[in-house]
């Protein structure tokens, strides 16, 4: 298959303003800016069905309909802050195919209107962010980005921002206050950011893969895309493959792959170490809800796309698949979650901040042997009284694993609490 987002695989030296431009690189924003109309940007993409890559998987277009032009002045954010367990997907397309990351966010700041972009990069990131800088010098070099674009009336700017390593600033509005300078927490919603954004003003905010896909939906059409993947979920998706399989790694497919193709196809994750069975799949990295498989079929048939994965009682998120075998305890993938939603909770609302702290305190009560079933039970209790009541969606993941975990795995906390 070739990639349409991970384009340095098949395409050497593609990092090279050069070498993109001479595999059509830049031809679509130049087209949008002299040919179109920033509404036709947006109606393309939103035809083409493309939906946010980030986890939530809202249709693309639409938010990009809800800015508000009555408002002014627009901006556009690119969210590199790929903090989830289990993913690495954004990283390889900044650091392999970084050119076209940018011309699907400068197509999105035209279609919305605005003139100042900016990618807020995790902490962790400060090579690749003076990576990006160097990448950007070179678009304005070449006239991609600054004033009078193309010899039109459109100017536009691009900034790099790295934040300080919190995974509460993936959450768009935390994400927005950590980028003017406060705590980063969570807003209270609504407004939402298309009316009410980065200092009060209009803002679109796009997972870094969402923008990756903006050029080559503008290059071929809404229809090519269409045809790829499913009426659900149009396109192709880098899964993050990681666990017990053989050979983890980003892996593009068109959505609608099946996880058995993922898991043991020869050319993605080769099977399972030790040919071991498959227990369980989280299909959104810590922050995912436990799939029970048990060497199920119909499970591993399962094709990967939002609808599907919805049906099995998860999400796809990001679609950072972790595979464990019938050699993990659930106990213990639980107890390694919740230390990291405990230490990562910004502590703003009170559900999130001491639920976490008392289901901390239970899974390692529980996965140390010290634990009895009233524990397992108060466990499940404290989680399913935080969902619905957090502030943003931190709280509401963190719960995820241990309410499926103990619903599906009980053999595996009785056996914990024995």
């Amino acid at each position: 298959m070739t990639h349409i987002l991970l384009r340095h695989r098949d395409i050497p030296d593609i990092h090279k303003i050069d070498v993109y431009k001479k595999n059509g690189g830049f031809d679509a924003f130049k087209k949008a800016v002299t040919k179109m109309k920033p509404d036709d940007v947006t109606n393309v993409v939103k035809n083409s069905g493309l939906r946010g890559r980030g986890g939530a998987g809202f249709p693309t277009g639409m938010k990009w309909s809800f800015i508000d032009n009555k408002n002014w002045p627009h901006y556009v954010v690119a969210n590199a802050d790929e903090s989830e367990p289990g993913t690495f997907k954004d990283r390889e397309i900044m650091e392999g195919n970084p050119f076209q990351f940018l011309e699907g966010l400068a197509l999105g700041s035209y279609a919305v209107g605005a003139n100042v972009a900016y990618v807020y990069l995790r902490g962790e990131f400060w090579e690749l962010a003076a990576f990006l800088d160097e990448r950007i010098a070179e678009m304005e070099k070449a006239g991609y980005l600054g004033d009078k674009l193309f010899g039109k009336d459109y100017s536009l700017r691009m900034y790099t921002h790295l934040g300080a390593g919190a995974y509460i600033c993936g959450e768009e509005t935390a994400l927005l206050e950590s980028l003017e300078g406060k705590r980063g927490q969570p807003r209270v919603r609504p407004p939402f950011p298309p009316s009410f954004g980065l200092y009060g003003k209009p803002t679109i905010i796009n997972n870094v893969e969402t923008f990756t896909n903006v050029p080559m939906i503008m290059a071929n059409g809404a229809e090519w895309y269409k045809s790829i993947g499913t009426a659900d979920s149009a396109g192709v998706k880098i899964f993050s493959l990681s666990g017990r399989v053989r050979r983890p790694g980003n892996y593009e497919l068109p959505f609608g792959a099946t996880f058995r193709e993922l898991i043991y196809g020869e050319h993605y994750g080769a099977g399972v170490q030790d040919s071991r069975p498959v227990k369980a799949i989280m299909p959104a990295g810590a922050s995912s809800s436990l799939i029970l498989v048990n060497g199920d079929n119909k499970v591993l048939d399962t094709p990967m796309d939002y609808a599907s994965v919805r049906a099995l009682g998860a999400d796809l998120g990001s679609a950072s698949v972790i595979v464990l075998d019938d050699t993990v305890d659930i106990d213990w993938v639980i107890n390694k979650t919740i230390h990291f939603f405990k230490h990562e909770s910004c502590g703003k609302c009170t559900p999130c901040r001491e639920g976490n702290y008392w289901m901390k305190n239970l899974t390692e009560k529980i996965h140390e042997g010290h634990g009895k079933q009233e524990d397992v039970d108060l466990l499940l209790s404290v989680a399913k009284q935080m969902q619905g009541k957090c502030l943003c969606a931190l709280g509401e993941f963190a719960t995820m694993a241990v309410v499926t975990g103990i619903e599906r795995f009980p053999q595996d906390f009785k056996k914990a609490v024995k």
